[in-house]
């Protein structure tokens, strides 16, 4: 796929990684659209940014934890954009919830958030793809999923299950539509971790050291324009965390 003057959604898109791919794909001429709950200011940052790019950029409120918003958001999309490409569902919650003081709503967030948001935005855009018998969708999971954190287990239990769900993706949408997941290891910490414990993080992986956001673009680049033979695929951009 040439992403050129295709249209893309980045749920999660006014942060962080989801910013990053976002401005990447901007780059590349395509037309991007993101998605965010509650960081207003963020996005219109975000899509001023892609506008400078000479290519369009729309933002859109929603919380993927309710299906009529998601479904809403792929309808307000394609109606303004006139088609949709590509789906990169990088939208994500994460905080700490140890095993003993976890409650039953945490759960739900999390899974929520994590898991049946983006199952809710790939069945949103599943038939558009399917009509245009080309389409792209990369999840975006964690090295988590891999090996679970004692301390987050709902978020991994989450991120495990998008892994399968990436995996049943491809299959319920081949030929036509190819579905991936990249899986980061340490990229950007939550501003709650601590010294220490982004030092034991980097110490995990085998190259000792952290990784940028610009390694997850550069893998999601691969995935979308580098090869159109590929799919449920689990690629780690980890750093060798998986190995170590």
């Amino acid at each position: 796929m040439k992403i050129k003057g295709k249209v893309a959604v980045v749920t999660g898109g006014a942060k962080r990684i989801g910013r990053a791919i976002a401005l990447a794909l901007a780059e590349r001429g395509c037309h991007v659209a993101i998605t965010y709950l509650s960081s207003h200011r963020e996005a219109a940052a975000t899509v001023a940014a892609i506008r400078e790019k000479k290519v369009r950029g729309w933002a859109v409120p929603v919380d993927q934890r309710e299906g009529d918003q998601v479904r809403r958001a792929v309808r307000e999309i394609h109606d303004h954009f006139g088609r949709i490409d590509v789906l990169i569902n990088s939208a994500s919650s994460f905080y700490p919830t140890p095993l003993e003081k976890v409650t039953e709503a945490q759960w739900t967030d999390l899974i929520e958030t994590n898991l049946a948001g983006p199952w809710r935005f790939a069945q949103a855009v599943a038939p558009l793809l399917k009509r245009q018998r080309s389409g792209k969708i990369v999840n975006i999971v964690d090295v988590a999923a891999f090996s679970p954190w004692p301390s987050y287990l709902p978020y991994c239990a989450a991120k495990g299950g998008l892994v399968t769900l990436t995996k049943g993706l491809a299959k319920a949408l081949a030929p036509s539509v190819q579905v991936n997941a990249i899986a980061p290891g340490p990229i950007l910490f939550p501003p709650d971790v601590s010294a220490g414990e982004r030092k034991r993080a980097i110490e995990k992986t085998l190259l000792k050291r952290c990784g940028s956001p610009e390694d997850i673009v550069q893998a999601v680049l691969f995935l979308l324009e580098g090869s159109d033979f590929i799919t449920g695929v689990i690629l780690p951009v980890d750093g060798g965390r998986l190995l170590a």
